[in-house]
């Protein structure tokens, strides 16, 4: 494995907008993305259909509890009157069989709950599991043309608070939402065997609580969207900021980036609070219309016993059955807004994983084995994107074990002419071989094994000095990476850190110079042993001392093997076998340095003027 795995990450400008919904934009396909959702879950169906029947059956054994206790009521009610009128007593032996009966009705209940919530949970931290999974895979799929216009907080957005969003419905939305009509539907069998008068006039609280529950949802539902996209909007900026603090501290742009924090955060703090206060203003209304059909029903419930039509107990039964009649209607609403939240989020998820991945690799790729090195470039064509090419025809053809230089002013397309080599993108026109293969007929994972990078922007984890070393070829042994960390000149300041080879790195790699993050790296290079060395400006971030050294240890390194070396300082390419000078996506000239110089062309201006610059 070589350098090349995580240093190439293309250049964004900062604050660029991730790819999310439009302010107040509805999920695009509800429906479909619902559809693809329970096509997801599909792999888990007896899981959650058995905790589907879970959540039923205990919602029913709960709905009976009330009608039950009504018979207890009833029953010591008529004992009481018969005591007062001598023609009797209570009759506890029944009203404790009653009650008996109640609990194990309860503890059943409760128990059955407490399968379906353990089944659930199970289902969600699998599907979360899966999510985040598929998620990392796709992210290794993708084309590095889909990071340069997506902002990486919010891919992470999408890996952490979408998938939450989704496994949380999961976890208790959706069991929530068959407890719900169950137990409304049950309530309301319940309430018509008591009295169907009295659950005539409870109905008459449906149209109300509708009414409201609609209300709420039309204005919730834009604002929970919101309230998803500009949560991606901060933590993409965020993550942005912190990986750039250093950079935005020495142009005192700290208060710019509080500026757009602050106007992003804002955002999302109007959006939230308005949703949650819409979804939280849901239950006290409900409440009220509640307590309104609450009172109508002891009215009337008082009327009709005194008239002898239904039991004391009855009448205590349909009120608790009213107390909670309502509550249901205002959970599948809540649910509703949960739902169309989910929508969003999972919208945003498959949207992703339907992203148009890398093409490919070939069913029948050529080996990488006992290869020589001899690459070639024919009439290469390349841009970005479609409408501007930077590339327009490149054509070269390096032998093996030639060191090439590839030279020019920035922005000519030498760092490009690397990642096309390399396949990080695909060729507008034109081919690129090695040997006499195309590049497109092998693996990506078998062409890049070919290659040791050394870039410029290092790239560091947080680890071992040892393990970050060992990182060019993980079954290296800790006399091979030591003698890599000599070759790259890296030995001798490693022994004076604390730790040695043992020193953990942190996140960012801060603990160390930027020299000696380089060194690192190039250490990492040479253990991998590549077939092919490309060095992009590798010794950029050194000293002239240390430069020279590792100079010394890349010309070993290089020894028998195809080396394309990019830079900027011309002094440090006057050896190389072949130098390319390129200008404005072409080759203008090539040669040796000495060759180039008698030219008196480009190549010559360009070198007497960093002697000048320098003098």
């Amino acid at each position: 494995m070589s350098e090349h795995k995580h240093t190439v990450r293309p250049g964004r400008p900062m604050g660029g907008g991730p790819r999310g919904m439009m302010p107040g934009e509805k999920a695009k396909n509800f429906k479909g993305t619902i559809g693809k959702l329970l096509k997801y879950l599909g792999r888990f169906k007896i899981a959650i259909a058995c905790s589907l029947v879970f959540a039923a059956a205990s919602t029913v054994f709960m709905v009976v509890g009330p009608k039950i206790s009504g018979q207890a009521t009833t029953e010591l009610a008529t004992g009481i009157i018969a005591q007062l009128t001598g023609t009797g007593s209570i009759d506890f032996g029944a009203i404790g069989r009653i009650l008996l009966t109640l609990g194990g009705l309860y503890l059943l209940s409760a128990g059955l709950s407490g399968v379906q919530g353990w089944l659930m949970s199970g289902v969600a931290t699998k599907v979360s599991y899966s999510m985040r999974k598929e998620i990392s895979q796709k992210i290794n799929r993708l084309p590095l043309s889909y990071f340069d216009k997506v902002q990486s907080g919010d891919v992470l957005s999408r890996i952490t608070n979408d998938v939450d969003t989704v496994t949380q419905t999961l976890s208790q939305s959706l069991s929530q939402m068959v407890t719900s009509v169950t137990q409304m539907v049950g309530i309301f069998i319940m309430m018509l065997s008591i009295s169907p008068t009295m659950t005539l006039v409870a109905l008459c609280i449906l149209p109300v609580s509708m009414l409201i529950v609609s209300q709420v949802v039309r204005r919730s539902q834009p604002l929970f969207q919101k309230q998803q996209k500009y949560l991606g909007m901060a933590n993409g900026h965020v993550e942005e900021m912190y990986g750039a603090h250093l950079v935005v501290k020495a142009f005192n742009g700290e208060h710019n980036s509080i500026e757009e924090f602050e106007r992003i955060n804002d955002q999302l703090y109007q959006s939230a609070w308005k949703s949650q206060f819409l979804s939280g203003a849901m239950m006290p209304l409900m409440n009220f219309v509640g307590n309104l059909g609450y009172v109508c029903i002891c009215i009337l419930g008082g009327f009709l016993t005194l008239n002898g039509n239904i039991q004391v107990g009855d009448i205590q039964a349909f009120i608790q059955y009213v107390r909670q009649f309502t509550q249901p209607i205002t959970q599948i609403a809540n649910i509703s807004n949960v739902l169309q939240q989910t929508a969003a989020a999972a919208e945003r998820v498959f949207e992703f994983l339907e992203e148009e991945e890398e093409i490919p690799d070939p069913a029948d790729p050529v080996s990488n084995e006992n290869l020589e090195g001899n690459v070639s470039f024919d009439h290469v064509q390349f841009g970005y994107t479609p409408d501007k090419i930077i590339i327009h025809d490149f054509s070269a053809h390096v032998k093996q074990g030639q060191k090439v230089a590839i030279v020019g002013p920035t922005g000519a397309g030498k760092t490009t002419m690397v990642k096309l080599l390399m396949r990080f993108y695909e060729l507008n026109n034109g081919s690129i071989s090695i040997d006499g293969h195309d590049i497109r007929e092998f693996t990506r994972d078998g062409l890049r094994d070919m290659f040791g990078m050394v870039l410029q922007d290092t790239w560091l984890y947080n680890g071992s000095i040892m393990e970050n070393i060992r990182y060019g070829r993980l079954d290296a042994t800790d006399e091979e990476v030591i003698a890599a960390a000599k070759a790259a000149q890296v030995h001798h300041f490693v022994q004076t850190l604390p730790g040695g080879y043992n020193m953990e790195l942190n996140e960012e790699a801060s603990n160390v110079s930027q020299g000696q993050k380089q060194l690192l790296t190039i250490a990492r290079t040479i253990l991998s042993d590549p077939k092919i060395l490309i060095l992009d400006e590798a010794t950029s971030s050194v000293d002239t001392r240390t430069e020279i050294a590792i100079q010394k240890a890349m010309d070993h390194l290089m020894e028998g093997r195809t080396s394309f070396i990019i830079a900027h300082r011309l002094s440090t390419i006057r050896d190389a076998d072949l130098i390319l000078v390129m200008k404005d996506g072409d080759i203008i000239e090539t040669g040796n340095h000495q060759q180039l110089l008698e030219k008196h062309g480009f190549y010559y201006e360009l070198y007497n003027s960093q002697f000048e610059n320098a003098g």
